[in-house]
Protein backbone atom coordinates (compact mmCIF):
# COMPACT_ATOMS: atom_id res chain seq x y z
CA UNK A 1 0.00 0.00 0.00
CA UNK A 2 2.97 2.54 0.84
CA UNK A 3 4.46 2.15 -2.18
CA UNK A 4 0.81 3.85 -3.88
CA UNK A 5 1.21 6.99 -1.61
CA UNK A 6 2.41 10.35 -3.70
CA UNK A 7 5.35 11.49 -1.91
CA UNK A 8 6.38 8.56 0.97
CA UNK A 9 9.50 8.35 0.20
CA UNK A 10 10.96 5.96 3.28
CA UNK A 11 13.96 4.13 2.72
CA UNK A 12 14.70 5.70 -0.55
CA UNK A 13 17.90 7.09 -1.21
CA UNK A 14 16.28 11.01 -1.77
CA UNK A 15 15.45 11.03 1.83
CA UNK A 16 18.17 12.60 3.48
CA UNK A 17 20.56 11.43 6.87
CA UNK A 18 19.31 12.10 10.10
CA UNK A 19 21.29 14.43 12.23
CA UNK A 20 21.79 11.82 14.79
CA UNK A 21 23.27 8.60 14.56
CA UNK A 22 21.76 5.69 16.25
CA UNK A 23 23.36 5.85 19.31
CA UNK A 24 22.72 9.23 20.24
CA UNK A 25 18.92 8.02 18.67
CA UNK A 26 18.99 5.59 21.81
CA UNK A 27 19.77 7.65 23.94
CA UNK A 28 16.78 10.31 22.88
CA UNK A 29 14.91 6.83 23.38
CA UNK A 30 16.09 6.69 27.03
CA UNK A 31 15.12 10.21 27.81
CA UNK A 32 11.75 9.75 26.73
CA UNK A 33 11.22 6.68 28.70
CA UNK A 34 10.65 4.32 25.31
CA UNK A 35 11.78 1.14 26.08
CA UNK A 36 11.15 -2.22 24.24
CA UNK A 37 7.44 -2.63 26.26
CA UNK A 38 6.36 0.41 24.36
CA UNK A 39 6.82 -1.34 21.07
CA UNK A 40 5.20 -4.43 21.80
CA UNK A 41 2.25 -1.81 22.88
CA UNK A 42 2.68 0.35 19.68
CA UNK A 43 2.30 -3.34 17.29
CA UNK A 44 -0.50 -4.12 19.41
CA UNK A 45 -2.03 -0.49 18.92
CA UNK A 46 -1.28 -0.56 15.29
CA UNK A 47 -3.56 -3.79 15.13
CA UNK A 48 -6.73 -2.25 16.88
CA UNK A 49 -5.82 1.14 14.54
CA UNK A 50 -5.77 -0.78 11.79
CA UNK A 51 -9.67 -0.51 10.26
CA UNK A 52 -9.88 3.20 11.96
CA UNK A 53 -7.22 4.93 10.05
CA UNK A 54 -9.38 6.86 8.47
CA UNK A 55 -11.81 8.05 11.29
CA UNK A 56 -8.26 9.29 13.61
CA UNK A 57 -7.77 10.74 9.87
CA UNK A 58 -10.80 12.74 10.01
CA UNK A 59 -11.04 13.88 13.70
CA UNK A 60 -7.66 15.34 12.97
CA UNK A 61 -8.44 16.89 9.82
CA UNK A 62 -12.08 18.88 11.51
CA UNK A 63 -9.59 19.57 14.04
CA UNK A 64 -7.01 21.78 11.72
CA UNK A 65 -10.38 22.87 8.97
CA UNK A 66 -11.88 24.39 12.88
CA UNK A 67 -8.61 26.11 12.74
CA UNK A 68 -7.94 28.99 10.71
CA UNK A 69 -4.47 29.72 11.60
CA UNK A 70 -4.30 25.72 10.97
CA UNK A 71 -5.53 24.96 7.75
CA UNK A 72 -3.86 28.28 6.88
CA UNK A 73 -0.68 25.90 6.19
CA UNK A 74 -2.44 23.40 3.42
CA UNK A 75 -3.68 26.76 1.57
CA UNK A 76 -2.57 28.98 -1.05
CA UNK A 77 -0.85 32.38 0.62
CA UNK A 78 -4.75 34.32 0.07
CA UNK A 79 -6.03 31.63 2.36
CA UNK A 80 -7.88 28.76 -0.06
CA UNK A 81 -7.42 25.34 1.17
CA UNK A 82 -5.60 23.25 -1.46
CA UNK A 83 -7.84 20.00 -1.57
CA UNK A 84 -5.58 18.29 -3.66
CA UNK A 85 -2.56 18.76 -1.22
CA UNK A 86 -4.87 18.03 1.73
CA UNK A 87 -5.67 14.66 0.16
CA UNK A 88 -2.30 13.74 -0.64
CA UNK A 89 -0.86 15.07 2.78
CA UNK A 90 -3.56 12.88 4.38
CA UNK A 91 -2.69 9.45 2.77
CA UNK A 92 1.01 9.77 4.06
CA UNK A 93 -0.71 11.12 7.04
CA UNK A 94 -1.98 7.68 7.89
CA UNK A 95 1.14 5.81 6.67
CA UNK A 96 2.58 7.71 9.60
CA UNK A 97 0.13 6.13 12.15
CA UNK A 98 1.38 2.95 10.43
CA UNK A 99 4.90 3.87 10.55
CA UNK A 100 4.43 5.14 14.23
CA UNK A 101 2.86 1.64 15.28
CA UNK A 102 5.66 -0.10 13.26
CA UNK A 103 8.79 -0.51 15.44
CA UNK A 104 11.67 -1.14 15.97
CA UNK A 105 12.67 2.25 14.79
CA UNK A 106 15.92 1.40 12.60
CA UNK A 107 18.41 3.93 10.42
CA UNK A 108 15.67 4.26 7.81
CA UNK A 109 12.70 4.90 10.00
CA UNK A 110 14.96 7.75 11.60
CA UNK A 111 16.27 8.93 8.24
CA UNK A 112 12.46 9.34 7.67
CA UNK A 113 12.16 11.75 9.94
CA UNK A 114 14.40 14.64 9.08
CA UNK A 115 12.66 14.15 5.78
CA UNK A 116 9.26 14.88 7.44
CA UNK A 117 10.92 17.58 9.66
CA UNK A 118 12.08 19.45 6.12
CA UNK A 119 8.72 19.04 4.57
CA UNK A 120 7.78 21.47 7.57
CA UNK A 121 10.54 24.34 6.82
CA UNK A 122 11.17 26.27 3.79
CA UNK A 123 13.60 23.73 3.25
CA UNK A 124 10.97 21.39 1.25
CA UNK A 125 7.47 22.50 2.46
CA UNK A 126 5.76 22.62 -0.65
CA UNK A 127 8.31 20.69 -2.61
CA UNK A 128 7.25 16.88 -2.55
CA UNK A 129 3.65 18.18 -3.46
CA UNK A 130 4.43 21.34 -6.15
CA UNK A 131 2.25 23.42 -4.15
CA UNK A 132 1.92 27.14 -3.79
CA UNK A 133 0.81 27.03 -0.20
CA UNK A 134 3.03 29.13 2.90
CA UNK A 135 6.21 28.41 2.88
CA UNK A 136 6.92 26.61 6.64
CA UNK A 137 5.21 25.64 9.56
CA UNK A 138 6.28 27.28 12.46
CA UNK A 139 7.51 25.09 15.28
CA UNK A 140 5.17 26.06 17.78
CA UNK A 141 2.16 24.59 16.20
CA UNK A 142 4.56 21.41 15.75
CA UNK A 143 5.19 21.06 19.43
CA UNK A 144 1.93 22.12 20.31
CA UNK A 145 -0.20 19.46 18.03
CA UNK A 146 1.63 17.02 20.58
CA UNK A 147 -1.59 17.05 22.24
CA UNK A 148 -4.21 16.62 20.31
CA UNK A 149 -2.78 14.18 18.50
CA UNK A 150 -2.19 12.59 21.68
CA UNK A 151 -5.21 13.17 23.05
CA UNK A 152 -7.30 11.99 20.51
CA UNK A 153 -5.80 8.51 19.94
CA UNK A 154 -7.19 7.51 23.09
CA UNK A 155 -10.96 7.11 22.41
CA UNK A 156 -9.52 4.77 19.08
CA UNK A 157 -7.92 2.30 21.57
CA UNK A 158 -10.61 1.77 23.45
CA UNK A 159 -12.38 0.13 20.55
CA UNK A 160 -10.27 -2.76 20.88
CA UNK A 161 -10.87 -5.81 22.85
CA UNK A 162 -8.19 -5.06 25.26
CA UNK A 163 -8.26 -4.24 29.12
CA UNK A 164 -8.40 -0.81 30.15
CA UNK A 165 -4.49 -1.26 31.72
CA UNK A 166 -3.12 -2.16 28.45
CA UNK A 167 -5.35 0.96 26.56
CA UNK A 168 -2.87 2.99 29.03
CA UNK A 169 -0.04 1.37 27.82
CA UNK A 170 -0.55 1.57 24.51
CA UNK A 171 -1.66 5.25 24.74
CA UNK A 172 1.37 5.88 26.99
CA UNK A 173 3.72 4.41 24.55
CA UNK A 174 1.83 6.36 21.50
CA UNK A 175 2.41 9.67 23.34
CA UNK A 176 6.62 8.73 23.57
CA UNK A 177 6.43 7.86 20.42
CA UNK A 178 4.84 11.11 18.82
CA UNK A 179 7.01 12.98 21.63
CA UNK A 180 10.13 11.64 19.96
CA UNK A 181 9.47 12.37 16.21
CA UNK A 182 8.04 16.11 17.44
CA UNK A 183 11.81 16.37 19.09
CA UNK A 184 13.56 14.77 15.83
CA UNK A 185 11.28 16.99 13.80
CA UNK A 186 12.81 20.21 15.64
CA UNK A 187 16.34 19.74 14.18
CA UNK A 188 15.85 21.83 11.49
CA UNK A 189 14.42 24.49 13.53
CA UNK A 190 17.08 24.60 16.38
CA UNK A 191 20.18 27.26 15.76
CA UNK A 192 23.13 25.10 14.21
CA UNK A 193 24.65 23.35 17.28
CA UNK A 194 21.80 23.53 19.54
CA UNK A 195 20.12 20.50 18.76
Amino acid sequence: MSDDIPGYTFGEESVPESPLDMPAFNRLKETVLFTEEDEEYLRMAGEVLDGQIDDVLDTWYEFIADHPHLIQYFSTPEGEPIEPYLDRVRERFGQWIRDTCNPPYDEDWLNYQQEIALRHTNEKKNETDDVDSVEHIPFRYMSAFIYPITATMKPFLENGEYSGDDVEKMHSAWFKAVVLQVTLWSEPYVKNGDF
